[in-house]
């Protein structure tokens, strides 16, 4: 462990990316858990990872045109699931795993005779939040501004498919910041952790404290950020949700 690793050229952006994260997930996590579908999330974001990596492989770079495919395929995946929804309620969310499983598999097939995508994959699910640069996190916060002035200013946008399309747009430029474990994270643990019993701006808290420790303890022990973020948000909901209860319970006698 060394205080070498703490190198603010590098945290910092990392944890602005942190906060553009979780300035769209935590509204988005709540919705999603009154909802019922928890594991959209994986789903969508695994879609649009199979559109990065098929991108990537028809050689299209890292620019437009790779960003159109998956937007696309996340919107188009959004789409499905919305018709779901309305259809097929009773076994929605077995359409979701079974959507997260083939567009995962679509991945590795996609890859499996090109070696210099390979690794793609892994940095996908893993995510590699420390490469963050601060030209990278300007068209995303425009983004994530629009998406939340929909969320917030026209609640219309919440309901019916237009929820999954800002679902998707959302959830596609976060996959390509810290990857598909760390966004889903960022958007369920949060919202579970308060689910019932405490507000948005708690949650929020919760999920900035927890990519600070995860940020640090990454950085002193020279882990994977991503894995440790995702550790200490289980762990920041874990004490969030005894301190709530234990004040319900206190509230009761």
């Amino acid at each position: 462990m060394s205080l070498e690793g703490l190198d603010a050229s590098i945290l910092l952006p990392a944890f602005a990316a942190g906060l553009l994260v979780l300035a769209t997930h935590v509204p988005l996590g709540r919705e999603v858990l009154a909802r019922g579908i928890i594991f959209m999330d994986l789903a969508v974001a695994q879609i649009a990872g199979l559109g990065v990596v098929l991108g990537h492989v028809l050689g299209w770079g890292g620019g437009l045109a790779v960003q159109a495919m998956a937007f696309g395929a996340a919107v188009l995946g959004a789409l499905l699931l919305s018709a779901f929804e309305r259809r097929l309620a009773n076994v929605q969310e077995a359409f979701i795993g079974t959507a997260f499983v083939l567009a995962a598999s679509a991945a590795l097939l996609v890859v499996a005779q090109d070696p210099h995508a390979a690794g793609m994959v892994g940095d996908l699910l893993a995510g590699q939040v420390l490469w963050v640069d601060w030209s990278r996190l300007g068209p995303v916060a425009v983004l994530y501004a629009l998406l939340l002035a929909l969320w917030f200013g026209r609640p219309g946008w919440r309901r019916g498919p237009r929820f999954y399309v800002l679902f998707a747009l959302a959830i596609t430029a976060s996959v390509q910041l810290v990857g598909v474990y760390l966004v889903f994270a960022s958007l369920i643990i949060p919202a579970l952790a308060v689910h019932g019993r405490g507000g948005a701006w708690l949650a929020a808290a919760l999920g900035v404290a927890a990519w600070i420790a995860g940020l640090v303890i990454a950085a002193l022990a020279d882990l994977p950020a991503g894995p440790a973020i995702v550790w200490t948000l289980a762990a920041a909901a874990l004490v969030t949700g005894l301190a709530l209860r234990g004040r319900a319970t206190r509230g009761q006698s």
